[in-house]
This record gives C-alpha cells, structure tokens and sequence, in this order.
C-alpha cells in the first residue's frame, strides 16, 4: 500500500515539472516556431481535412452554447412563470449564462475536441518514434509540441469564447421572445441591467484558465503515452477524464474566489 501511495505522489511530481517545462517553453515556442503555432491555431479553430467541411471546433462550441442558452431560457421562463415573475427571464439568462454556462461548455468542448485531438496526435508521435527522432535532430520536443499547442490553446479560446457568448445569448431571446411571446423590450431591459461587464471580464479570464489547464493535461497524457497504439486510446481517455474534472474545478474555485457566497447583485426594486 505504501509503495503504492509512494508511486501516485512520484506520478504528481513528474506532472508536475512537465508542466512547469511546458509553460517555460512558451516564449521560446512563441518566438522560434511562430509557423507551427499558426498552423496549429488553423487546425484547433477550424479543423483540417474532412473536419474542416462543418468548420471544426468553432462549430462545436457554436451548436453546444446555442442550445445551452436556449434551455436556459426555456427552464428559467418555466420556472419564473410559476411564481408569477416570468419577466426577470432576462436576469436569469444574464446571470446564468456569463457566470456558469458559457466558461464550462467552452471548457468541455476544449477537452472533448481541442484536448482530445492534442492527446491522439501527441500519442501516436510518441508510439511511432517521431518524438525521439526530433530530439535526436536537436529539436526540443517540448516547446515544438507543447509550447506550441499551449499557446494555439490560448489564442484560439478568444474567438471561441466571443462566438459561445453569442450563441447563448442570441438563444435565450430567441427562445424567451418567439417561443414564449415574451416582449422583446421587457427581456432586453433585465438582460442589459444584470449583464455586469466585470462578470464577462471574470468569464473570459476563467475559459483562458480553463484552456491553459485543458491543454496541459492534454499534452501530458499524449507525450507521455505508453503501450503503442492501445496505449493512445487509453492516453485520450484518462486526459479527457481528467480534463473535465479540472474545468469543473476551476468553475468552483473561480465562483468561491470571485462571487463568494453575496453573489456580488443586488435584486431588489
């Protein structure tokens, strides 16, 4: 048991320093592979090959965001309208959608195409050699692979985050003034009133936070695969697994650190 225990705490530390390698690796990814980390935003934004046909990852977080911000317009009016308040829809898409929604299904579509797709490919050069032969041709491996992704990752979360914000919006009007008749004045006057600047500044900076640990779990699981190809496989699920338990995470620690337990509005009038 204890050697046990003594082998998952080795396991943490060698996370450990693959992350703080892969974030020192940064600027020198930034400043000597500048044509890679291109390519890598063109692959992580809009796909390549047969993926590039539905516009890749844009779309995904497009579609999941739509339909989130509509089912919290649809679950906020229902739930609203039972207690005869049915106008403050608006508020609740406000609050809903900026401070939870919109960070986490950005967060889990990161780990579930961006995330995945780092791990699959990372794997399969680590399985087949191509690592060690970039090594052997003194190419750090780290900052040409991970660095790279790391910062595509980040640059990529930008546009991704402004579309996912939009799509949810547009969604909850949509679904609260034609589905439900609501009038479009009522909803956009407590729309634009608990639409707080400094909780989209707050939601922003926690999807930039989420990418940064995304991408990290990603690349670790792919550089460090093991077991050839069934290793790979494995590799994607246990980073996908472990991804999502880190988005919820910081989702927690982010509503702890900022929000408290005020909520920081005041409904009242």
């Amino acid at each position: 048991m204890f050697r046990r225990a003594g082998s998952e705490w080795e396991h943490l530390g060698d996370q450990a320093f693959f992350y703080w390698d892969s974030i020192r690796s940064i600027p020198r990814a930034v400043v000597s592979y500048r044509r890679e980390t291109l390519r890598l935003i063109a692959e992580i934004s809009m796909g390549t090959g047969a993926l590039a046909m539905i516009g890749g990852t844009v779309v995904v977080v497009g579609f999941l965001t739509l339909f989130t911000g509509g089912t919290i317009a649809v679950q906020g009016y229902s739930s609203l309208s039972d207690v005869g308040v049915e106008a403050l829809t608006g508020f609740f898409s406000a609050f809903i959608n900026v401070r939870i929604a919109i960070p986490v299904i950005a967060g889990i579509a990161l780990a579930a195409t961006i995330g995945a797709g780092a791990t699959a490919q990372l794997g399969a050069m680590r399985v087949s050699e191509e690592i060690d032969a970039l090594e052997v041709m003194a190419i750090p491996s780290v900052p040409y692979l991970v660095g790279t992704r790391i910062v595509a990752g980040l640059i990529a979360i930008i546009p991704l985050y402004a579309l996912a914000s939009l799509a949810s919006f547009v969604a909850s009007r949509f679904a609260t003034t034609v589905l439900y008749g609501q009038s479009p004045g009522v909803y956009d006057h407590y729309f634009r009133t608990f639409l707080m600047p400094t909780d989209i500044l707050w939601s922003f900076l926690q999807a930039i936070a989420m990418a940064v640990g995304v991408m990290l779990v990603h690349t670790y699981h792919g550089y460090n695969t093991t077991g050839g190809p069934v290793g790979v496989g494995v590799a994607v699920g246990n980073a996908v697994r472990t991804s999502l338990v880190v988005v919820v995470v910081i989702t927690l620690i982010t509503s702890l650190a900022i929000y408290g337990a005020s909520g920081k509005f005041n409904l009242s009038g």
